[in-house]
């Protein structure tokens, strides 16, 4: 999964990690995430240096992650490299960070409530 792999995002370490859990995943258990999830995530990462990368990861159709803007993203969310780290470690309160502004929501912002539980559940199988 190299190619989600961005020079000075750490991020990109988390979402290579977690394309790696969706393609070992057995087909049942990822259209049970599918079905649970049904959304599409693109996410808008900025890093200290002020660069922005954007990833997708894809719950709606094939349990995939890629880079690039999606076509149709059901939510975008455009959050600093550090945020995400901290959403991804359950150090960052998603609702705290969505309310001080370090997080930024556009499309159905329920939907962004069930990134939190695609993560840990990603991390448990890591």
């Amino acid at each position: 999964m190299s190619d989600l792999k961005e020079p000075g995002f750490k991020t990109s370490d988390v979402l290579s990690a977690l394309a790696g859990v969706f393609e070992k995943m057995p087909d049942k258990e990822k259209q049970a995430q599918i079905k649970k999830t049904n959304g599409i995530f693109q996410l808008n990462v900025k890093n200290a240096e002020g660069k922005e990368a954007v990833w997708v990861i894809d719950l709606k159709k094939e349990g995939t992650v890629t880079k690039g803007p999606a076509k149709k993203p059901d939510v975008s969310i455009s959050l600093s490299d550090d945020t995400f780290i901290g959403l991804a470690d359950g150090k960052v309160n998603a609702q705290k960070a969505f309310m001080t502004g370090s997080l930024k929501v556009k499309g159905n912002v329920m939907l962004a409530t069930k990134l939190d539980g695609v993560l840990k559940g990603a991390k448990a199988k890591l």
